[in-house]
């Protein structure tokens, strides 16, 4: 389900609805007592009527219930629009707990714009925090309109109708269903909300200066220069004609509706003109303006009052802080930057303008065409998600691009980007990976995680190349952009310099690609063409004599050979051919040659890359190992198109509610062994047994009814045993034991020896970004210098735990290391899950670090465990899209 409306009510929620027009959701407070009585005062008869089933007195006793909720007896939400209150959704618990009553109105030159639907799905996001499992409606039979936005909605419903009246039921269990249709809602009204961005008729520029060198001027100028197929208007305060184009003292002034307005003023005026093109009816803001969040404390103030100005007219921001918009349809070219936007079929977005105007440049120089470029800036209102939204279906654009600082909503991105990654390639290039975070490490699973664990999960999860610098973003884009995707990683090499080749072999390796043996039918081809001291292996080294000839007969011939999945063809320039006749030659062998394999080359020239390179059927790199990474990159993305989705496993033998009760008091603090216990056995994690004893001579009596040999180790909540060293192992009579516990000191914990199996660390943390997170890696004392633990975002799918679970050295532990047996996989797979649905379902949760767990043939068992519980944290901000 999207984020929803926290339960503290001085929380806001921002809607899209279906037409485009976006809406703030707020709970009603003691000053609109007035507002909602002249609301319920202006709605038709027959809307009264259906919301109440009868005619009551509207005063201000009708609406006080629904004033300052308190969330966990009764919910409401208001809806405004132009400073009128136009919507209110409410719902009252019932006796039954687990029930709520909820009831909607909606003004009615308001209806039919999804507004109920969107309310509901945040009344009962909130509701089912605090417990609520069902919302129960009774609805006018005629009353069509709501009993379709219940059925429609996504829940689970039931309905009985008798004399006249329709009892509606819902489920709020947040279902695949459910989200499916609140995503498929999000889909459509997003992209129609950012259509005026990308397909504006008419722009105006606000601040559009007659001066030379003014942002607003030379931002308008670019527009013009351009060719943009729609009007443009310049607006500034004298109404001072620029570059020969009437200007206008304001929006309101321009004798067309404006469907897009760029302000281009100083940030302490950015407000007065907002509010200018809104009341002109502007939907698409963008503010190209500095002066806001970045600056500090004043300016997130401002910006925030300009994204409340902007939602209370229903409208989208783009920006503030940012480079502005290009588009290659319309041509329009509203940024500042130099150049005009290189068309094609990439969509890029930056979070920073310089690198995106670092990115146009070199991108128009590889010949990388854009189908759009936004820079969000300081992304207030439109994001990432949103572009992927919009993106996913518009035709032009068939890559995407994206530069990343930071997240607003990480989970929809996943969802998002997941669906959009299906159809078209997601390359995102995320800054701070170098970063270490703030958090201490107080487990190993925390000491091995970080943030850029998370992206890394985030990004496998979705389907999204993570690269790492600005030519490889370039690069992945370029090959993604022009070459069908590779069946497989069987790589030929063709080069005319046989240390080139090796380079470029070498390079294959490091990428996880194959270098096969050709074809018998294929040596034999080439062996009639090539001189005999050429090598006919792989790489196919065809000497310094290759001429331009060469490569044009002997390149059709490899991409004959059904065992070559993708050809990188190298070139450094001898005497007897040039780069540029060598290009030439590459180019028309691929339009003579009918094949479905991506073709790579470099064709190294002090002049750059050849001409023809650049406008053929071969995508162009500088180096090698350049085209050897990227090859790697777009291999893992064919493979990923071809795995199976995975599904969340149904967990069926769990107890949330013996959970809850043991998180109840959720103070920042270590959980103790026998409340770790509990709360790990109530998703039945598979735990040693052990006794607790507060004395030596209990330690010694409780050794010998488990039985030898034992370990002793400490009680105290959330001890690190080993670095304490208040662990002792393999005690074999009760001397030892006595020893031990005297050193330890009480409380003490004894367990029976357990041997026989590899030692892994299974984990989880709550992200303050990301959300829980599950870590699996070897394990033991040394977990941490070994590392390799991997990561993905709870829950996990069946795939996620299968691949946790067989990869990196985590998978060759599993398989049986060094003559020991394998482990039980599944047993391993099956605590994974579980962990990752405790870390989902139990936000308190903080820090989980089971270790060692110890895998062999007939399951797996955690000998060692340690909670951490803190207040859970929301993460979400006021937009729920």
């Amino acid at each position: 389900m999207s984020s929803t409306l926290d339960a503290n009510p001085s929380m806001l929620a921002d809607v899209v609805l279906r037409d485009g027009s976006t809406m703030r959701l707020r709970p009603p407070v003691d000053g609109d007592a007035a507002d909602l009585v002249g609301f319920f005062d202006g709605l038709s008869d027959r809307s009264v009527y259906l919301r109440f089933h009868g005619r009551p007195s509207i005063d201000e006793a009708l609406v006080a219930p629904v004033l300052d909720p308190d969330w966990a007896e009764r919910g409401a939400l208001v809806g405004a629009a132009g400073g009128q209150i136009v919507a209110l959704a409410s719902f009252v618990r019932l006796r039954d707990m687990r029930t709520a009553e909820v009831a909607f109105a909606v003004a009615d030159a308001f209806q039919g714009r999804g507004i109920g639907t969107r309310m509901l799905e945040q009344l009962a996001g909130v509701a089912a925090g605090v417990g609520i499992e069902e919302f129960v409606a009774e609805v006018m039979a005629d009353n069509v309109a709501m009993l379709r936005v219940f059925a429609d909605a996504g829940f689970e419903v039931t309905r009985v109708t008798t004399f006249g009246e329709t009892e509606v039921r819902l489920q709020l269990q947040a279902t695949d269903t459910l989200r499916a249709h609140v995503d498929e809602r999000d889909h459509v009204a997003v992209a129609a909300s950012l259509r005026p961005f990308f397909a504006p008729a008419t722009v105006a520029v606000v601040g559009a200066s007659v001066r030379r060198g003014s942002i607003g001027g030379e931002l308008f100028r670019n527009v013009l220069r351009g060719e943009f197929v729609g009007a443009a208007y310049p607006v500034n305060r004298t109404a001072e004609p620029v570059a020969g184009v009437q200007a206008y003292p304001s929006v309101g002034d321009v004798p067309a509706a404006v469907d897009l307005a760029v302000i281009c003023v100083p940030g302490p005026a950015v407000l007065d003109a907002v509010a200018d093109a809104l009341a002109a009816g502007v939907r698409a803001i963008c503010v190209i303006s500095a002066g806001f969040a970045e600056t500090g404390e004043e300016g997130v103030e401002r910006q925030r009052r300009l994204l409340e100005l902007v939602r209370a007219h229903g409208a989208r921001l783009l920006g503030p802080n940012c480079l502005g918009i290009a588009v290659a349809g319309p041509r329009l070219n509203a940024t500042f930057g130099p150049r005009a936007l290189p068309p094609g079929n990439v969509g890029f977005s930056s979070q920073s303008g310089a690198l995106g105007l670092a990115l146009l440049e070199r991108a128009d120089e590889r010949g990388l065409g854009l189908s759009s470029f936004v820079s969000i800036g300081n992304k207030a209102d439109v994001s990432s998600n949103d572009l992927l939204e919009y993106w996913e279906d518009d035709p032009e654009t068939e890559v995407v691009v994206l530069y990343l600082e930071s997240f607003g909503n990480p989970r929809k991105f996943a969802r998002v980007a997941r669906r959009v990654a299906r159809t078209k390639p997601i390359v995102a290039m995320k800054a701070g990976r170098t970063a270490s975070g703030a958090r201490a490490a107080s487990s190993h699973t925390a000491a091995l995680a970080g943030s850029e664990a998370a992206v890394d999960a985030l990004f496998r999860e979705a389907g999204v190349l993570r690269v790492e610098t600005l030519e490889e973003l370039l690069d992945v884009t370029s090959l993604l952009a022009g070459q069908p995707l590779p069946r497989g990683r069987n790589v030929a090499v063709l080069t005319n310099a046989g240390g080139l080749g090796i380079l470029c072999a070498d390079a294959c390796e490091s990428a996880e690609l194959s270098l096969p043996e050709l074809a018998p039918a294929t040596r034999e081809a080439l062996r009639a063409v090539l001189p005999v001291e050429a090598s006919i292996a792989n790489p196919i080294d065809m000497l310094g004599s290759a001429t331009a000839e060469t490569y044009e007969r002997v390149l059709p011939i490899i991409l004959a050979d059904s065992g070559v999945d993708a050809v990188i063809v190298l070139f450094v320039p001898p005497v007897v051919a040039g780069a540029d006749e060598v290009a030439e030659a590459i180019a028309r062998a691929l339009d003579a040659a009918p094949h479905d394999k991506p073709v790579l080359a470099s064709v190294i020239s002090a002049a750059g890359t050849p001409a023809a390179l650049r406008r053929g059927r071969a995508t162009p790199f500088a180096y090698p190992e350049s085209a050897a990474r990227s090859l790697g990159r777009v291999v893992e993305r064919a493979e990923w198109l071809r795995r199976p989705q995975g599904r969340v496993p149904n967990v069926a033998d769990i107890d949330r509610e013996a959970a809850r009760t043991v998180v109840a008091d959720t103070r920042d603090r270590w959980l103790t062994p026998e409340e770790t216990r509990r709360l790990l056995s109530a998703y039945r994690v598979p735990l040693v047994a052990e006794r607790r004893v507060d004395s030596v001579d209990a330690a010694v009596a409780a050794a010998m009814e488990v039985g030898f040999p034992v370990v002793v180790k400490s009680a105290l909540p959330g001890a690190h045993k080993t670095e304490l060293g208040a662990v002792a192992l393999d005690l074999r009579d009760d001397e030892a034991v006595r020893a031990a516990a005297e050193r330890i000191g009480a409380p003490l914990l004894i367990q029976p020896l357990v041997t026989g199996g590899v030692e892994l660390l299974v984990g989880a943390i709550q992200d303050p970004v990301f959300g829980p997170l599950v870590a699996l890696g070897p394990g033991g004392t040394l977990a941490e210098l070994i590392g390799d633990a991997g990561f993905r975002l709870a829950p996990l799918t069946d795939l996620d735990a299968d691949e946790l679970v067989s990869s990196g050295k985590v998978g060759v532990l599993v398989d049986g290391f060094r003559g020991s047996p394998p482990a039980d996989r599944r047993a391993v797979v099956d605590l994974v899950v579980r962990i990752g649905r405790l870390a989902a379902d139990v936000p308190e949760v903080a820090e989980v670090d089971l270790n060692p767990v110890i895998a062999g043939p007939d399951g797996c068992v955690a000998v060692d465990a340690r909670i951490r519980i803190a207040p859970a944290t929301r993460r979400r901000d006021a937009k729920t899209w």
